[in-house]
């Protein structure tokens, strides 16, 4: 008898989808406050950058529709020094001074979104031809009680999120997921929808990331992202306009 010897197969990597939104906070005191005010709940802990000088806490908000998402609540880590080279700023606008102000004038706010891709130079490249440049891709890691969560992600030296958030920075996962290790929070993302003016242009970029069935789009005379939640308490729409309050009507 003879035997034969089979080469592993590697489970195929989920096609591009919404990873994680993200909220940014003055600090993350303020911004557990704030999670436990608008939402009803208090975020699973997260861990410490080391890269950009942030830190954050995690809620799980996977749901049908969109099976490995989560919120991830970040904040500057007061005391920490970013370790990344050549003077570049941190991730997201965190050292945008205008956005700042605004976190500081009206609490926690919903800036930006990130999303899965399985092949992100080839993702980068599509962008790159329509004129949209989304950085270059780096190496990042943080400490976690199961061990080391490494990723890959996108990110320009200027820290610019591109069309006012609305367009994703990317990211491709290594080993494990932080939603493989999140508790469940109740929480469920429901849709996630883009309104900016040049809504064309956004369009083409979401399409050429193989994200259209993931998001809605919808043309408006200023930017704004808004995710629709369901929580304990009924549904809540998180907005990233300063003005308008968080818990407002869907």
């Amino acid at each position: 008898m003879t035997t034969r010897a089979f080469a592993a197969i590697e489970p195929p990597e989920p096609p591009p989808c919404i990873d994680h939104l993200i909220v940014l906070a003055a600090d993350l005191a303020s911004g557990v406050q704030w999670c436990e005010r608008q939402l009803g709940v208090t975020p699973a802990a997260g861990g410490e950058h080391p890269l950009m000088g942030t830190h954050n806490r995690l809620l799980n908000i996977s749901s049908p529709a969109h099976p490995r998402a989560y919120l991830e609540l970040i904040a500057i880590q007061q005391g920490a020094t970013k370790t990344i080279p050549g003077g570049a700023k941190r991730w997201f606008d965190m050292d945008d001074s205008r956005l700042q102000r605004q976190v500081a004038q009206h609490g926690p706010q919903l800036i930006h979104w990130v999303a899965a891709v399985p092949d992100m130079a080839a993702r980068c490249a599509a962008l790159a031809a329509q004129g949209l440049d989304r950085g270059a891709i780096i190496s990042a890691s943080r400490a976690t009680p199961e061990g080391l969560l490494q990723w890959q992600v996108t990110l320009r030296a200027d820290g610019q999120r591109l069309m006012d958030g609305c367009l994703p920075t990317l990211i491709q996962w290594g080993a494990t997921h932080p939603c493989a290790n999140l508790p469940a929070s109740g929480l469920q993302l429901h849709r996630l929808t883009l309104r900016h003016p040049q809504m064309a242009a956004l369009q083409a970029a979401c399409a050429a990331l193989g994200l259209l069935p993931q998001v809605v789009l919808e043309a408006a005379p200023a930017p704004e992202l808004l995710a629709q939640l369901g929580t304990a308490r009924g549904p809540v729409c998180l907005t990233s306009r300063p003005d308008m309050d968080a818990r407002r009507a869907v």
